[in-house]
């Protein structure tokens, strides 16, 4: 049993760190490209996976409430919610205005519509 334990123990480092090094960010890999971190923890099977896991990738505690299993933490926008958001609430106005601009010409077309057909029932009905 001491014997499996020997060879699963470093397997199971080799198999995390692997993982951990495909799922990080290009741009978090410290000191080498990601890819010759991938070989690094496959060549040197028990010592490139410690070192990987030593120096090889930034790490931080994560802020936000995120999760660290979040492989882009750094790209994630600052706004939880719609409402949060300026840009949204910008938008929100703009096309609330467009709508008021749009509303105001379909009453005044209709107005317009109205008094055109006025004008010719009065019309007709007097000729009549």
């Amino acid at each position: 049993m001491l014997r499996a334990l020997i060879y699963l123990l470093p397997l199971a480092l080799t198999i995390f760190a692997f993982i951990d090094c495909l799922n990080t960010p290009e741009d978090e890999a410290k000191h080498l490209p990601k890819i010759a971190w991938v070989f690094i923890i496959l060549l040197f099977w028990i010592v490139g996976p410690i070192v990987w896991l030593a120096a090889g990738k930034v790490r931080h505690a994560p802020a936000g409430g995120r999760t660290p299993s979040e492989w882009h933490r750094d790209h994630r926008q600052q706004w939880v919610a719609p409402d949060d958001n300026p840009d949204f609430l910008k938008s929100l106005k703009d096309e609330d205005k467009n709508d008021e601009a749009l509303l105001k010409d379909w009453e005044a077309d209709l107005r317009r519509r109205e008094e055109e057909l006025k004008r010719r029932e009065n019309g007709t009905g007097e000729a009549s």
